[in-house]
């Protein structure tokens, strides 16, 4: 006789943190969004507009994703993030942020179960809306090749040419990691990209 488990109503909020609006489409600051956007994508989704954001639901191994693009602008993301949460009845830890990060390389990703906002104001306006610092971010390296006093004009420009193979790259690599942190776990994730340089031969 097999016995089959079955996970029932195993739900994530995935959240991915960018700027609404065509000027900020595919810059370094909207990581977050093209990478959930291609998770959605990966999985046959649809994206709709609904309260304070652009959500897709998308079922994939027994598992429920709850995929949002908050349109609060990147300052007040943490509006959209605790609305959601509280709407699907969900845990900080049951999220997964996928964000820019200027203090990592281009080649890098960083998966933490925890952490401060590091000076980003996307992360800032979260952590004061859910009250916690102890929820899952994914942090998608964007490097830091800007003359001082020029980090806002970066994150808000567009990738250039040479960039754009390891992007893809990486947007792949998140979407997997997203994928493990949901069916097997935070640990294994982070055992997938934490430590691995990302680059094209």
């Amino acid at each position: 006789m097999q016995v089959f488990f079955i996970f029932d109503n195993v739900k994530f909020l995935i959240i991915g943190l960018g700027n609404i609006g065509n000027e900020y489409a595919h810059t370094r600051h909207n990581i977050g969004f093209d990478v959930v956007a291609a998770f959605v994508q990966k999985h046959g989704g649809n994206f709709r507009n609904d309260r304070l954001a652009y959500v897709a639901e998308v079922k994939w191994k027994g598992r429920i994703f709850v995929c949002v693009c908050p349109t609060t602008y990147m300052n007040l993301s943490g509006k959209a993030v605790k609305y959601w949460l509280d709407k699907e009845k969900l845990t900080p830890a049951q999220s997964l942020t996928v964000v820019d990060e200027v203090a990592l390389p281009l080649s890098k990703l960083r998966l933490r179960a925890s952490g401060s906002d590091g000076g980003h104001n996307g992360l800032k306006s979260i952590q004061q809306s859910i009250a916690t610092v102890n929820y899952p971010k994914l942090r998608y390296g964007i490097g830091n090749d800007f003359p001082k006093g020029m980090q806002s004009d970066f994150v808000l420009g567009k990738w250039r040419a040479d960039e754009e193979p390891l992007v893809k790259l990486k947007i792949e690599k998140s979407v997997e990691t997203i994928e493990v942190f949901a069916t097997q776990g935070i640990n294994p994730a982070m055992n997938l990209i934490n430590n691995q340089e990302f680059v094209i031969i």
